[in-house]
């Protein structure tokens, strides 16, 4: 956001410099990025002063150049010489002398002045013409001045040359009140403690009523105030001196008279206005509403956009003529034959602004302003503002009453504040006093007055001041964070109340457990290629978050899974002869499925190459579908995730796989991706990847400690040799041994697989038993009952054959 120095000081006594202002802002949170000087005619025309042609005699060597003496003011006259056939004894003209730096007009490079000889004659300095200047485009002749002025004067109070300078300030989101130079002076108000000078309405009258129009607001929720009026009797022309350089300061463009009124109230005052030709408002009628989808409607930069039923328009009786609060329509703005206006001033839902304007990416000064949240209770008097100045540099008269609808007017902000909570947060007690005069300073009065605290009643222009701890946060940055001494023991305090089971913190530990594994940890970007999302299914094809503003077709959408941005890495680290990868990323992933978007977060988990490196003591190995299990299982153990369900993985990814659930619901999916999938990224060697749905890992954390008594009875170990199908996996082994056992088996574990050409159609499977009893040490009798009833259910159930 750009602010003029000058201008700001028009509305707040200002004795400081503009980098002492810069100091002074950026401290309060208006972090000022940069402060330049700013000149009507580029270079000031430094060096350039007021001089009289004592003499003009012809260039012995050249027929077109001529001999001059000047007087600039000096004890001695300069020898200069001119090729400008209008140069004669007795001008008054504009000399510019050594070392006077120059921008003429149409140029981008600078002339700095030197002295030098011209065919032999030597020259002190140039007479200047008007273009060489800057002033204008004219290479007839130098200018000759008419002028009583003592040679000597600068050339810039002739032409009364100003100089500004230009404030930029990086304005955050949630300072919408900041936007203007009355809300940059509002925060100067509470730090220097000086009063804001607003421009007087008070002269503003209604002349008579011969144009009156019927105004209507049908969508209240999208507009819940409107105000306007009509002025007639104007003659639009070029903006008066003063007006442009205000604007062009701030880098806007001149248009004409009353347009240029309109941009100037608004970054004066943070409301937007808009100028309508009366000639154009069909049936002397303005209606706020909504139209049907599907029309089409051309706006100011001569493009024509088809409108959605959520688009508020501002309509005649025949057609709409402006989307609200965002851009004006071609065939309804001010032009040059304008004589009479419809002037609008309004306060428009922020949440309907932004969502049309990010619809047509649309970003103009009124959308910037509207969609942050602007003062409800500025429209009307920035209404009468623009009145007066388009009265007073277009002429003419406030033909209407004035129209203000506002059913429902919007309430001050009322917040509990508590002065232990204030003086706890800040780390330094202010005392009621200084505390009363900051808010004081701001705006915000306080009532309900006690020992204990207030009522802050905050204006309902500060849409980011709602909580107890904005308010406070108001009090620290105007009474200023440097002022607040450190302590010898540093210690932080806050308001609000945090979650049992910390995320953040559980992500940490999952991301220290995964790094102590050697695994590096991702950030990528969640735009990706559309393409991909083929290959995750028909569904995921048909629920992709399309970007409407994308930058590059590679950047169009929103990912759907975080698998492809990790290839992408891999890939990246293959081609620069990094091929053993262990990664992790946690990432967001992103759905429209039913006209609504969802957005849900994972982690994702990355093999690739060799998990061990080849040694003297041992060779390398390549990673394998159980080291990466061995990972998910640490993960879910660090979460406390113990009892899962087991299920092959979907194929749409993976060649093979497991999906671990918990009541049906699918919390990892980990396996090899399929070869389809890595080749889409350029990644040709195996990829072992795992999927969690960590929003799910975090719902099933339990933060309580669960822990059992130390076993006093020894536990026991049976083998056990079994031949079954080919197709029988180890899960279904385990989950037939503890239902036949739920008491005395704690675990069950494989330690050897056998398929051979003996066993076609078979494998043989070695497993191990612990048996314990916490109550009794087993007998043999109990332990060969227990072991003959798993014998004899995986012999009915998977039809076994035991290995004697």
């Amino acid at each position: 956001m750009k602010i003029s120095y000058k201008w700001l000081g028009e509305l707040i006594e200002l004795t400081e410099t503009p980098e002492e202002i810069g100091t002074l802002l950026t401290a309060t949170g208006l972090e000022v990025e940069n402060i330049e000087e700013v000149e009507s005619i580029r270079g000031g025309l430094k060096g350039v002063v007021v001089g009289e042609v004592l003499t003009c005699e012809k260039h012995p060597e050249a027929d077109r150049l001529k001999i001059t003496t000047v007087d600039t003011g000096l004890p001695e006259p300069l020898h200069i010489v001119c090729g400008a056939a209008n140069v004669a004894a007795g001008q008054k003209v504009v000399v510019a002398t050594v070392g006077a730096v120059l921008y003429p007009t149409g140029s981008e490079d600078a002339i700095v002045l030197k002295k030098s000889k011209i065919r032999g004659a030597l020259s002190e300095g140039m007479i200047c013409a008007e273009d060489e200047l800057g002033l204008g485009t004219s290479h007839d002749g130098i200018l000759v001045l008419d002028t009583d002025l003592p040679n000597g004067t600068p050339a810039a109070d002739y032409f009364g040359i100003s100089s500004d300078y230009l404030i930029e300030i990086g304005l955050t989101p949630n300072r919408a009140d900041a936007a203007s130079h009355f809300g940059v002076a509002r925060d100067l108000k509470a730090v220097l403690d000086r009063e804001i000078k607003l421009p007087s309405v008070a002269e503003f009258k209604v002349t008579d009523q011969s144009l009156t129009f019927g105004v209507s607001v049908e969508n209240a929720e999208a507009c819940p105030r409107y105000t306007g009026l009509t002025i007639s009797g104007i003659t639009v022309a070029e903006s008066p001196e003063w007006l442009k350089q205000k604007l062009q300061t701030i880098g806007i463009r001149s248009i004409n008279n009353v347009v240029d009124v309109t941009n100037y109230v608004c970054h004066e005052l943070g409301q937007p206005l808009h100028a309508f030709d009366a000639a154009k408002v069909d049936g002397n009628q303005v209606i706020v509403k909504t139209v049907e989808a599907g029309t089409k409607f051309t706006t100011l930069d001569d493009l024509e956009r088809t409108l959605s039923d959520q688009d508020l328009m501002i309509c005649n009786a025949t057609s709409p003529m402006c989307i609200g609060g965002v851009f004006g329509g071609a065939d309804s703005g001010v032009s040059n034959t304008t004589t009479a206006i419809f002037l609008e001033s309004a306060y428009f839902s922020p949440v309907w602004v932004r969502r049309t304007a990010q619809r047509f990416t649309l970003k103009t000064d009124s959308s910037f302003r509207f969609e942050r949240g602007t003062d409800p209770n500025m429209p009307l008097f920035a209404l009468k503002r623009a009145a007066l100045l388009i009265q007073e540099v277009a002429g003419g008269q406030v033909t209407s009453e004035v129209t203000d609808i506002y059913p429902t007017p919007i309430q001050d902000f009322s917040i509990n504040i508590s002065y232990r909570n204030i003086d706890r947060l800040i780390g330094k007690s202010l005392g009621a006093e200084k505390i009363e005069q900051i808010l004081t300073g701001l705006d915000i009065k306080l009532e309900e007055k006690t020992d204990a605290g207030f009522v802050a009643i905050v204006p309902p222009y500060r849409v980011d001041v709602q909580r107890e701890a904005d308010v406070i946060e108001e009090i620290l940055r105007i009474y200023g964070f440097g002022q607040v001494e450190l302590s010898e023991s540093l210690s932080s305090d806050y308001l609000s109340d945090f979650p049992v089971n910390d995320p953040e913190k559980l992500k940490m530990r999952v991301s220290e457990l995964l790094a102590a594994n050697g695994f590096y940890e991702m950030i990528n970007n969640s735009l990706t290629k559309p393409d991909y999302a083929a290959l995750l299914g028909e569904q995921a094809e048909q629920s992709t978050v399309k970007i409407l503003n994308y930058l590059s077709e590679d950047l169009s959408v929103m990912r759907q899974s975080l698998v492809f941005s990790g290839l992408e890495v891999i890939e990246h680290n293959i081609n620069r002869r990094q091929r053993d990868l262990k990664l992790f990323e946690f990432g967001k992933t992103y759905n429209l499925i039913n006209e609504k978007y969802s957005e849900k977060e994972r982690l994702a988990v990355f093999l690739s190459g060799n998990t061990q490196e080849e040694s003297w003591i041992a060779k390398s190995k390549e990673s394998a579908f159980h080291d990466l299990a061995a990972v998910v299982s640490q993960v879910l153990a660090a979460m406390k995730i113990r009892s899962t369900e087991k299920q092959e993985a979907d194929g749409t990814i993976f060649q093979y796989g497991l999906t671990l659930s918990i009541n049906k619901k699918p919390v990892v999916t980990f396996g090899l991706l399929k070869s389809a999938i890595t080749k889409k990224a350029s990644v040709k060697a195996p990829v072992l990847y795992a999927d969690f749905d960590w929003e799910y890992m975090l719902k099933q954390y339990d933060s309580a400690v669960q822990y059992r008594e130390v076993p006093k009875f020894p536990e026991v170990r049976r083998d056990l040799s079994l031949v079954v199908d080919k197709k029988v996996t180890f899960e279904e082994l385990r989950q037939v041994a503890f239902k036949t056992e739920r008491q005395l088996l704690r675990s069950v574990n494989v330690f050897d697989v056998y398929e051979g050409v003996n066993l076609e159609g078979r494998k043989s499977y070695s497993i191990s038993f612990i048996l314990q009893d916490d109550q009794q040490t087993l007998t043999d009798k109990v332990i060969d009952k227990t072991m003959s009833r798993l014998i004899a259910n995986y012999e009915r159930e998977l039809n076994a054959i035991i290995r004697k």
